[in-house]
């Protein structure tokens, strides 16, 4: 029996940083676009370069054996130089993968991140296996046999398999924490509030929030300054359509502004926790797998349980790679220590 099994992508990510990447904004009167640019047509010196290991269903498991829990994770490679990366990268890592499905037909997920001097990073992502998991090739008896089951998002055909796992996951008493992922948002709120009803946590980030219930939030104008607000009033109706069953809560992150969570009752900010930024490549994935684990570490208190999330996401974006500044519990708590002024607030319905 596993504390949790995690389902998700598995890739190979190659990190490429040049000092002549550009950043271009773009802005109108109700929206910012960044764009990451380099001279088209030229040659250009690379300034640092790295692969890791990466992909939701790999870098959520390892987190949570990371933090002390017997971990299972569900993935599928394909037979080639990248799956056997992958495997060679568990090699001194407590997770078990009698439950990664290996296919001679496809390829391995890869993916190219080109990072930004802001630590920023655009992906260039080839799907391959991820995308191509199927209903017979999970071991839904391992899911049945499990405290806790992590969704982290799936793409492509693997997302047939959503409503199957989280449905047979609530029969049989698994707890469910969803990372939607822009696949399952796209099939629009009809269809994702039925998965979201399985689920105990729900995590996105607030342009996935956005997209998935079709809330617009709307930026400062000369006559309303959003800004000022601790929460936006946008987002508390953002939250109140996602928050479809009681027992939940809802966690959405917003990037240099922290992170919020909905009970219901109360919602709670955190800020970021400040700190060196190499790559932002995992940052998420180690939020909303740290913030499910803490629940149980600070007896449910939603407010500690973002801080954790928010030290440990903090850890991973001041390393190239998905999981290199991962954190133990202890670790998270000594940062804490350290840092007695960082705090949440509790902001009342």
């Amino acid at each position: 029996m596993f504390d949790v099994i995690t389902i998700g992508s598995a890739t190979m990510d190659v990190f490429v940083e040049s000092d002549e990447a550009n950043i271009v904004s773009v802005r109108r009167k109700d929206k910012k676009t960044e764009f990451m640019s380099y001279p088209y047509g030229s040659k250009l010196e690379i300034t640092d370069f790295d692969s890791q290991v990466g992909g939701g269903g790999i870098n959520t498991a390892v987190n949570f054996s990371n933090l002390g829990f017997k971990t299972s994770a569900i993935f599928k490679v394909g037979n080639d130089i990248y799956s056997r990366g992958i495997y060679k990268s568990f090699e001194n890592k407590k997770v078990d993968l009698s439950n990664a499905i290996q296919s001679n037909e496809v390829s391995t997920g890869f993916s190219i991140i080109l990072t930004s001097f802001e630590g920023d990073r655009t992906v260039l992502a080839h799907r391959g296996a991820n995308a191509l998991i199927k209903k017979n090739e999970i071991n839904f008896e391992a899911i049945k046999n499990s405290k806790l089951l992590y969704v982290a998002p799936l793409n492509g055909e693997s997302n047939k398999v959503l409503d199957d796992i989280v449905n047979f996951a609530r029969e049989n008493g698994t707890f469910v924490c969803f990372n939607a992922g822009t696949t399952s948002i796209k099939k629009g709120f009809n269809y994702l509030k039925k998965i979201i009803e399985t689920a105990q946590i729900v995590v996105m980030n607030k342009e996935e929030a956005s997209m998935a219930t079709g809330i617009q939030i709307r930026p400062d104008t000369r006559e309303e300054k959003f800004s000022d607000q601790l929460i936006h009033p946008d987002l508390k109706t953002t939250f109140k359509k996602l928050k479809v069953c009681d027992y939940q809560v809802i966690v959405i992150t917003d990037g240099g502004n922290g992170a919020y969570a909905y009970d219901g009752k109360n919602y709670y900010h955190c800020p970021i926790f400040e700190g060196p930024v190499v790559s932002t490549l995992g940052a998420g994935d180690a939020f909303a797998s740290t913030f499910c684990a803490a629940l149980q570490r600070t007896q449910r208190n939603l407010g500690k349980s973002l801080m954790y999330a928010s030290v440990n996401s903090a850890g991973v974006v001041s390393k190239f790679g998905a999981t290199q500044g991962l954190l133990t519990f202890e670790e998270i708590e000594e940062r804490l220590t350290k840092n007695p002024k960082y705090h949440y607030e509790i902001i009342e319905d």
